[in-house]
């Protein structure tokens, strides 16, 4: 069941897109303030907010700035119920964040239609992160298998140098620490690797080979 937050400071408004919306299928979730919103928003997580413009507190348009704002609530559809009709305000509430405006009185019909609609780009959108986070996480894994490989095999290498020569009868000493030495750089390699994958926020995906995507170490450390 879809969840839609109602922000609006009259109740009777309130309670009227309640019964709407619950004869609707859909289960909602109040508030009567721009600061109850915002808290219920952030707590609640709902799938859509039906935001009032005109309240007394906080107006809907610095609500739905502070929503669009934040990184846990901005990919909720927001739609304004808005008496105003000037062209002006309607472009504040868009450039706000908002999805979608609705003027007051609205058609039932209408509300529903634009409701629906908005949770159908909403579904689209998230979808997307989705495919975007499997890309990401798929480059990752070519970037670490890619960057860690030849490390891991200099260690391999190493490892098997110095157990052929620990069992010779006259031991090379200058051998076994040069391999050791060379098993600690690769270590080192290794490491630095998965720190530099481990803190990056805001990724660089590069084609690599065979239709495989990679991170862009050094796109990523240079910005």
């Amino acid at each position: 069941m879809k969840r839609i937050l109602v922000i609006d400071d009259y109740p009777d408004n309130v309670f009227f897109l309640q019964d709407r919306l619950e004869r609707e299928g859909y289960e909602v979730i109040k508030a009567y303030d721009g600061g109850m919103g915002i808290q219920k928003a952030f707590e609640e997580k709902p799938d859509l907010i039906l935001l009032d413009v005109m309240m007394p507190d906080i107006s809907g348009f610095d609500v739905c700035k502070k929503l669009s704002a934040s990184e846990e609530t901005n990919l909720i559809p927001i739609i304004l119920l808005t008496a105003l009709t000037d062209a002006e305000d309607i472009k504040t509430g868009l450039q706000a964040g908002a999805f979608d405006y609705i003027k007051k009185p609205f058609n039932k019909t209408e509300l529903i239609a634009r409701i629906s609609s908005a949770l159908r780009f909403s579904e689209m959108n998230k979808l997307l992160v989705e495919i975007e986070k499997i890309k990401t996480y798929a480059a990752t894994v070519v970037t670490a298998n890619h960057e860690i490989k030849q490390p891991l095999t200099l260690i391999n290498l190493s490892t098997a140098a110095i157990r052929r020569e620990i069992v010779k009868d006259e031991v090379s000493s200058e051998m076994v620490l040069k391999r050791l030495d060379f098993i600690e750089n690769a270590a080192k390699d290794i490491l630095l690797v998965l720190e530099k994958l481990g803190s990056i926020k805001k990724p660089v995906i590069t084609p690599y080979v065979n239709n495989l995507n990679i991170v862009d170490l050094k796109a990523e450390s240079s910005s």
